[in-house]
């Protein structure tokens, strides 16, 4: 049975940016993975959604416990559930296996698995220390997890929505529709925060603007997003940082304020695209009377030519 080379799966499954997490502590066991999994059509990437979530119900398990040892047996099985997690989107890209039911299957799991581990590793924590933070915690987690998918969702749309703007005020041709199970992959694309505004904002080339553009070449070179914290670094500093070094609550509000702050850029830059937009439309707008003043109308030259005979 002949294998796909290493460089071939690379190149055909990973993404252009990733996180910074997944590219270096992900991607390179997950392609080793997938390059062993790949030539077996029965391994498809529901299959691989399922055994993902069995290991988030292990990791689930072991958080209830509470110990330290069984905390950190979860967290392994946390990193293990989110490598098994990328695998299914590599095999779908690698095969052609993708499918709209999968893109859901796969998203639905995922949040039952963060809410499923929360509760565990939180009411374990409160078990073990009757202390009432870990249950406020046990909210707050959810919440944060459930709020930067929607973020990051409604941003995706609506930068599409002001590229299509922008297109049909130049009367370019609209983009052809993404079909089926290409449509829910660009989706799931933006619900891991590809949807990222600073593509479209304008940086200023003062010092400060050069060493934004500077950092994120640099990062980009290595396929690292600039948005350094977003939601995969979160869930792994809760479900794993946290257990392994024994302080599940300090690294969960860390984590949570390092969140809340790269989403605040995040909403930051969103604006000041969208003001970017409206610019660009305007100026648009503005010169298309010019451009149609320019073009000759067919009737008024039949008129003018009746008009001389």
């Amino acid at each position: 049975m002949q294998r796909i080379g290493l460089q071939e799966i690379r190149e055909r499954t990973y993404k252009r940016r990733d996180a910074w997490w997944t590219v270096l502590l992900v991607d390179p066991l997950a392609s080793r993975l997938v390059r062993l999994v790949a030539p077996y059509r029965w391994i498809t990437p529901n299959l691989l959604s399922a055994i993902a979530f069995v290991f988030g119900i292990g990791s689930a398990v072991c958080f209830a416990l509470g110990t330290h040892a069984w905390l950190a047996v979860g967290a392994l099985l946390f990193h293990l559930s989110f490598v098994v997690d990328c695998m299914d989107g590599k095999i779908a890209r690698l095969n052609g296996t993708g499918s709209m039911f999968g893109a859901w299957f796969d998203f639905m799991f995922d949040r039952v698995r963060v809410i499923m581990c929360t509760v565990a590793l939180m009411g374990g924590q409160y078990a073990r220390t009757h202390d009432l933070i870990f249950l406020w915690l046990a909210v707050a987690v959810v919440t944060l997890d459930l709020f930067r998918y929607l973020n990051s969702s409604q941003m995706g749309k609506l930068k599409r929505a002001m590229d299509g703007r922008l297109a049909e005020a130049r009367g370019e041709a609209p983009g052809s529709a993404v079909p089926g199970a290409r449509a829910a992959a660009a989706d799931a694309e933006l619900a891991d925060d590809e949807a990222d505004p600073a593509d479209t904002v304008e940086v200023n080339a003062a010092a400060g603007g050069s060493r934004y553009i500077r950092l994120r070449n640099w990062l980009n070179a290595r396929r690292i997003r600039i948005h350094l914290f977003s939601g995969i670094e979160y869930e792994m500093s809760v479900f794993i940082i946290g257990p392994l070094v024994f302080q599940v609550a300090l690294v969960t509000i860390a984590a949570g304020a390092l969140l809340l702050l790269f989403e605040a850029a995040l909403v930051m830059r969103l604006y000041q695209a969208t003001r970017r937009f409206q610019r660009q439309l305007r100026k648009i707008e503005a010169s298309a009377p010019h451009a149609e003043a320019d073009v000759p109308d067919p009737r008024a030259e039949r008129e003018q030519v009746s008009a001389g005979h």
